[in-house]
């Protein structure tokens, strides 16, 4: 199988890749013996016209000489397939001619050859030409792979980014959205609201008892109880545009965009019953097992009103929760 992967720049920068399209042997050997002894090239050839093409893809030259009259095809017509040629498009082809003849030298240069040289040549100035020209070919490769290095660089760069800034927007312990995040979502979500005169909610959660909980069970049940909790939180939401996060401690906010009360406080009651049954054992709790009371709150932003006034009635109402014996939602006057 013939690699269409064009060679990469490392791989050829020592050598000096000839591939000669002759089918004369006199002439093969006599451009052999130009370059003999010349160790930063290595001399490939091919005498039969029609499989130029396939073996200019098994050798990857730097640069190739190519006589125009070769039997069983046409020397332009070999030139035109190399341009057409992915993987050998930018590789100098150098035209050996019998004669010099304005008109083919033309025809050559139109087809994509990018010199002309009556064979045989002199053998310092076919060296120089070869040279000259694999050079050139080489260090459009090394730019290509150092763009593509710089691409790949970038690309990667910015997956780190994003990889960051996904993690600097959850919370450590819960995996969850963080504080933060919240904040951020809340001021987007509320401009969102004003725009479209749609009810946003908020469902504040807090655990009952959460720090008699610590103190009899110690902090690694505690961090196992929050992390279960905002597990229990995410898996009541149905919306993409649903947040939950973590508040601050034991307490949870959950954000509901174009949503009005009712529904609110049908989802904050879904959240309370599913906290409930993954029987958490709650050794300071009168009813022996970790609850979650929830105030709820929706709002239409208006131009003179705020997020905060939305947290204030949640707040409000998970206070009245608490108030009313724990284990319960609340839902703030509207």
């Amino acid at each position: 199988m013939i690699d269409a992967t064009p060679p990469q720049p490392h791989e050829q920068a020592a050598k000096v890749r000839v591939l000669l399209v002759d089918d004369q042997l006199i002439i093969v050997e006599a451009l052999r013996r130009m370059l003999a002894g010349q160790p930063d090239i290595e001399f490939h050839y091919v005498t039969d016209g029609a499989r130029a093409h396939a073996t200019a893809r098994e050798v990857a030259p730097t640069v190739i000489l190519q006589d125009l009259v070769v039997p069983g095809t046409d020397g332009f017509d070999v030139i035109r397939a190399y341009r057409e040629d992915p993987v050998l498009r930018h590789v100098p082809v150098i035209v050996l001619s019998a004669r010099e003849d304005a008109k083919l030298k033309a025809h050559g240069f139109a087809v994509g050859a990018n010199d002309y040289l009556v064979k045989l040549p002199d053998r310092i100035e076919l060296l120089a030409r070869l040279r000259y020209h694999s050079a050139g070919y080489v260090s459009r490769l090394e730019r290509n792979d150092a763009f593509r290095r710089l691409a790949e660089s970038q690309a990667e760069l910015e997956r780190a980014n994003a990889a960051l800034r996904k993690l600097a927007a959850l919370d450590g312990l819960t995996g969850i959205a963080n504080r933060r995040r919240f904040d951020e979502t809340i001021a987007a979500e509320w401009q969102r609201a004003l725009r479209s005169k749609m009810p946003l909610s908020l469902l504040l959660c807090d655990i009952d008892n959460f720090k008699l909980y610590n103190d009899a069970l110690g902090h690694p049940a505690g961090d196992l109880c929050l992390q279960q909790t905002a597990g229990a939180l995410v898996g009541c939401l149905k919306r993409p545009a649903d947040l939950a996060a973590r508040y601050g401690g034991e307490e949870f906010a959950v954000l509901l965009p174009d949503t009005n009360i009712d529904g609110a406080a049908r989802l904050a009651e879904s959240c309370r019953a599913r906290v409930e049954r993954l029987g958490l054992d709650h050794p300071g709790a009168e009813c022996g097992m970790v609850t979650l009371s929830i105030g709820v709150a929706s709002m239409v932003p208006a131009s003179d009103s705020t997020p905060a006034e939305l947290l204030a009635n949640a707040d409000k109402a998970l206070y009245a929760a608490k108030a009313r014996g724990r284990n319960r939602v609340i839902a703030a006057a509207h």
